[in-house]
C-alpha cells in the first residue's frame, strides 16, 4: 500500500510541475520553419508560440520597430516596401485589443502651412486605410496631421525633405 501511494504522490508531483511550465519564445537564431533562409533578408517576427504578438514585441520584433512610413514628394501613396511593417502593425491590433495606435502625419517645408497640414492627414489617412485593409481595427486607430511644423531635419535639401515626408506610428497602450 506505501508502494501505490507514493507512485501516486510522485504522479501529482510530476503532472503538478508539468502544469507550471512556461511557454519560451523560440530564440531569434532557431529556424523552427525550414526557411532555408529563401527570404532574401526579409524581417522575420518572432512571436510567441500561439503567434499572437505581445507588448514586448514592440521593441524586440524588427518589423514592428520600424515606425515610420516615408512619401514621394507631394504623394500620399504607400510605397510598396512599407506594407510588410503596415501588415505587422495591424496583426499587432487585432492581437492586442487594449493598444491605440497613433498615425502623426508630417510634410516638408515646401507648400503653404496648410496644404502641408492637409497633406499630412491625406499621408495619415492612407496608413491607417492600409493597417485597416490589413485587418486592423480602425477604433484603435488616431490620425494627426503638424504638417510641416516638426520636421526631422531643418536642411533645405532634397535629402533633408524627404526625411520630413513621412507617417510616424506609435502606441499609447500596450
Amino acid at each position: 500500500m506505501k508502494t501505490t501511494a507514493r507512485v501516486l504522490v510522485a504522479l501529482a508531483v510530476c503532472l503538478a510541475l508539468g502544469a507550471c511550465t512556461k511557454k519560451v519564445k523560440p530564440d531569434d537564431n532557431t529556424n523552427t520553419n525550414n526557411n532555408s533562409g529563401a527570404d532574401n533578408g526579409a524581417q522575420t517576427n518572432p512571436m510567441a508560440d500561439d503567434g499572437l504578438y505581445g507588448p514586448e514585441d514592440l521593441d524586440t520584433d524588427e518589423c514592428l520597430r520600424q515606425r515610420v512610413v516615408y512619401f514621394d514628394f507631394d504623394q500620399d501613396g504607400l510605397k510598396p516596401e512599407f506594407q510588410a511593417a503596415i501588415a505587422c502593425h495591424a496583426k499587432y491590433l487585432r492581437d492586442r485589443p487594449s493598444a491605440r495606435m497613433t498615425l502623426e502625419g508630417h510634410a516638408d517645408e515646401r507648400g503653404t502651412r496648410e496644404y502641408n497640414v492637409a497633406l499630412g492627414e491625406r499621408r495619415g489617412n492612407a496608413v491607417s486605410a492600409a493597417v485597416q485593409g490589413s485587418g486592423g481595427s480602425g477604433s484603435q486607430i488616431t490620425v494627426t496631421s503638424l504638417g510641416e511644423e516638426r520636421p526631422t531635419c531643418l536642411d533645405s535639401t532634397e535629402d533633408c525633405w524627404s526625411k520630413n515626408r513621412r507617417v510616424e506610428i506609435s502606441y499609447s497602450s500596450k
